[in-house]
């Protein structure tokens, strides 16, 4: 039996987040605009099952896939919305389920670290990352979800909300994690949205 953990669909990809989804993209990297669909399922081998139907449904491009012992996730884009969510009605389908069948999202942390001095953001800043520097006096917020998954979502809505540095997306694995910069005030504004998103995600 395939169990759907992670279904997330975004109508339009933030610049800074199209950027870093392709900075890590295995397959075909999206554009700032697309349309793109986050799906995690379990066993992680059923994947490859999920991602032939996709790509067979539609013209969708397969932005990454990642196959794990226990969970396995696909991403895929296209600049044609419909494109994509033809794509996922396909899988839905298959699995005989749909979206609300997804595994509810749990908070496992969240914060802003105002102020931050100049000691942290350097062991940021060195860190396994692939976006943008936390620079002194940022202030940061931090969120971690599971399923991992979402937090492309968090991270899509946040950087919509407000004038943001992403500094960090991980969306891989049994949690996702957030890591955004700036202002005091668009940080804020910033993890309102975020949180707002993984609490009630809303893209249909």
């Amino acid at each position: 039996m395939v169990n759907l953990r992670t279904y997330v669909y975004i109508d339009s990809l933030q610049p800074q987040l199209a950027e870093y989804m392709a900075s890590v993209s295995q397959g075909f990297p999206p554009k700032p605009g697309d349309s793109c669909l986050w799906v995690e399922v379990s066993p992680g081998m059923a994947i490859h099952r999920v991602t032939d139907l996709a790509l067979k449904a539609t013209r969708v491009n397969l932005t990454q896939q990642v196959v794990e012992r226990a969970f396995g996730s696909m991403v895929i884009n296209h600049r044609d919305q419909s494109d994509v969510r033809e794509a996922g009605k396909a899988i839905l389908s298959s699995m005989n389920a749909d979206e609300d069948d997804r595994q509810d999202c749990r908070v496992a942390w969240s914060e802003i670290i105002r102020g931050m001095t100049s000691d942290h953001t350097v062991v940021i800043n060195r860190q396994d990352r692939r976006g943008s520097m936390i620079l002194p006096g940022d202030s940061m917020f931090i969120l971690e979800v599971e399923p991992a998954g979402f937090i492309v979502y968090a991270a899509n809505q946040a950087e919509k909300a407000a004038s943001i540095t992403l500094v960090d997306v991980k969306a891989v694995g049994a949690y996702g994690r957030l890591t955004l910069a700036g202002r005091e005030a668009d940080i804020e504004e910033a993890a309102a949205a975020a949180m707002r998103a993984v609490e009630s995600p809303s893209w249909t």
